[in-house]
């Protein structure tokens, strides 16, 4: 259940399934986060399993910290560091009305930028995921 907090606002601390895209031919990439939202400050952790290089198949956590100004929701997503490839990645999208669904972008800055999802636990049904699936993976770009 989504938490409401003064004047109709919504707060985003919770957990979260996501999904994000990358700009080439790709599957999208599960992910979980876990926020706490404190003022309009951000901070939370996630975890997905790697796709590529010598990290493919192991699992890595990240550390978030962002910031909320309304409905646009701005973060850097700072991995662990035990595999070189992956550094930090920067955020930025939109939480529906309901503070249920954030939709954006993800950039690797001077590198490349995809398109991600993040669904609210509790909100999830299957139909629902298969929807996020389909919209995520129609969103991919070309190389």
């Amino acid at each position: 259940m989504t938490k409401r907090v003064g004047g109709g606002n919504f707060d985003l601390t919770g957990f979260w399934r996501g999904l994000y895209s990358y700009p080439i031919n790709r599957a999208p990439v599960p992910f979980t986060a876990d926020l706490t939202e404190t003022g309009s400050w951000l901070t939370g952790a996630t975890e997905e399993v790697a796709t590529n290089r010598e990290a493919r198949g192991r699992t890595l956590t990240a550390i978030l910290q962002g910031r909320r100004s309304g409905s646009s929701v701005r973060f850097l997503k700072l991995y662990d560091g035990a595999f070189r490839a992956y550094d930090s990645v920067a955020y930025e999208g939109v939480v529906n009305a309901e503070g249920t669904e954030i939709e954006g972008r993800w950039t690797v800055p001077g590198n490349w930028s995809g398109t991600f999802l993040m669904i609210r636990d509790g909100e999830i049904s299957a139909e629902l995921t298969k929807a996020v699936t389909e919209k995520v993976s129609s969103s991919q770009g070309g190389p």
